[in-house]
């Protein structure tokens, strides 16, 4: 709880436009190493989320710590070995297993501790999910979604897991906060994919690996491994169409944008600096409950 970030944010503008976004690498030890993405580098385009890091992580990085204000959402991607443990104020202690899902929905405050097990190497993405002022002092609640549980969408060019959301007629779990589309798709060569993005919610592509093509408005995108886009949510139903120039792996995150100012440190996202401070204090007086032993 150290880092300290603070930002506000106004509703995103559709005309803003960027080019793709390359990671920072980010390195702790000797067992995690990410590429982060943050939201002020994506001009509020990334609305509602506040960061997604790209990770491997090996072995324990950092410990128990408290989160507020957001939802903390782990995403394992099929490559993992091994197996990836949460536990959570609340009395979770689950190990996930390659592909699952985690949403942590931290509301007025929660303890959270992740890590691989021994022997495994866990590859996947940590996003931070705002919530909005109305949701900052719900009780926190936890969702696990395992892989087996997740529809999929099979074509000859394609096949995408429905992490969370709906997509092409299938409808996946439900975010415990707003709103939300996971997509977790690999892509032939030479294929296409294609999402209905709900009306007026943003996107955000991220490319794991190989290289795809996006349409967006009268530019055609270009979006590289360990690059990301976005785009503001638009007030006309919009397709999201992806070509695969060689074998790649593509995720899509679609969410409701809050549109509302924020302040974050580190991992509690509040509507005011007093807020955060009540989150540290009732942390350090043990107000946010214990993990299992």
């Amino acid at each position: 709880m150290r880092q300290r970030y603070a930002a506000e944010i106004a509703a995103p503008k559709v005309t803003v436009e960027h080019e793709p976004i390359t990671g920072e690498r980010l390195s702790i030890g000797q067992g995690f190493r990410a590429l982060s993405f943050k939201h002020a580098r994506f001009s509020g385009l990334m609305d509602p989320l506040v960061m997604v890091d790209h990770y491997f992580m090996s072995e324990p990085t950092f410990g128990a710590h408290a989160h507020a204000g957001m939802s903390a959402v782990t995403v394992l991607f099929e490559d993992s070995v091994g197996l990836f443990n949460n536990r959570d104020s609340m009395g979770n202690d689950i190990d996930l297993e390659p592909g699952d899902l985690y949403w942590l929905k931290a509301g007025s405050g929660a303890l959270h501790d992740e890590k691989p097990t021994p022997g495994s190497r866990t590859h996947g993405l940590q996003m931070f999910v705002n919530l909005p002022a109305r949701l900052k002092h719900d009780a926190p609640e936890a969702l696990h979604v395992k892989a087996v549980d997740m529809p999929q969408i099979v074509s000859s060019d394609a096949k995408v897991r429905l992490v969370l959301g709906r997509s092409n007629g299938l409808v996946g779990s439900s975010s415990p906060a707003l709103p939300l589309t996971i997509l977790d798709a690999m892509i032939n060569a030479g294929g296409e994919f294609e999402h209905e993005v709900a009306l007026g919610h943003s996107q955000w592509i991220h490319v794991v690996k190989g290289s795809v093509e996006k349409l967006d408005g009268e530019r055609l995108i270009t979006i590289h491994s360990g690059e990301a886009f976005s785009v503001g949510g638009k007030p006309e139903p919009v397709t999201l169409v992806l070509r695969a120039s060689s074998e790649s792996q593509v995720v899509v995150v679609t969410g409701e944008p809050i549109k509302e100012a924020f302040v974050q440190r580190g991992p509690l996202v509040m509507t005011t600096e007093d807020e955060i401070e009540q989150v540290e204090a009732a942390y350090r007086s043990g107000r946010l409950g214990g993990l299992s032993d």
